[in-house]
């Protein structure tokens, strides 16, 4: 398994997408925050937080995430080297793990160049110092847990083809949904008093959650569950495979 994670970790260094991935992350939060002229801008905001980093990186990640996952078995179910790996001495839970903590790492390089967005922040404070440490750590913890579900359900639309564009569209339907959907639907007539209940099956509220610098377990044992979910069922299409 480590093996395998090394080797998508210089699949990915050794190819453009990785380095493409970074830069456009950091390229459209660094205009959006420090550049354009708009209600995340750093500068033109006048206090000394990061709300709009977290606010803005969701959406990039929806994008962003589907093109480092897209690849990861629909390119191998493509080249016919799925099988291959299939015969490998690996169970199919490890073969999973080693694709999706290579993605998640990819994902969590591409965060840490922003930690130098916070020491700016820190000193343009007035004091220095002077801003809300508690929420914005507990807004990078929120930031790498959403990252999380959107590489499971990556790997679980790429499993089912063996098409990389295919695999990208669907990942981006699905983390839209999960993530913005039951927000958009829950205030519906129909479902009357289990309004809330619908609201909370969405990323969304969750990530809000955390987001204040209060680390809840339900918001933790959330996110645990949807990236199980999503991991069994990619276990599940690929151990169809052999049936």
């Amino acid at each position: 398994m480590i093996a395998l994670y090394r080797k998508e970790i210089s699949s990915f260094l050794s190819s453009l997408i990785g380095y493409l991935v970074i830069a456009v992350f950091l390229l459209i939060t660094g205009l959006f925050l420090w550049v354009f002229p708009n209600e995340f801008n750093l500068l033109d905001f006048g206090y000394a937080n990061l709300d709009g980093l977290f606010i803005l990186a969701p959406f990039v990640f929806l994008f962003l995430v589907p093109a480092v996952t897209m690849r990861s078995f629909a390119d191998e179910k493509r080249s016919g080297t799925i099988e291959l790996l299939l015969t490998k001495p690996i169970s199919d839970f490890q073969l999973i793990m080693a694709k999706y903590l290579a993605s998640l790492t990819l994902v969590a390089i591409a965060l840490l160049p922003t930690l130098l967005y916070y020491f700016t922040v820190y000193k343009l404070g007035l004091p220095p110092g002077n801003l809300d440490a508690g929420g914005i750590w507990g807004s990078y913890i929120g930031l790498f847990f959403l990252a999380a579900a959107f590489v499971s359900i990556g790997l679980f639309s790429s499993v089912l083809t063996d098409n990389q564009l295919v695999a990208f569209i669907l990942a981006v339907f699905v983390s839209g949904f999960v993530y913005l959907g039951f927000e958009m639907i829950y205030s519906l007539s129909l479902f009357g008093p289990v309004d809330l209940f619908i609201r909370n099956l969405g990323i969304a509220s969750h990530y809000s959650s955390i987001s204040r610098g209060v680390i809840d377990s339900r918001d933790v044992l959330y996110f645990l569950s949807v990236i199980v979910f999503f991991l069994s069922l990619t276990k599940l299409s690929l151990a169809s495979r052999k049936w």
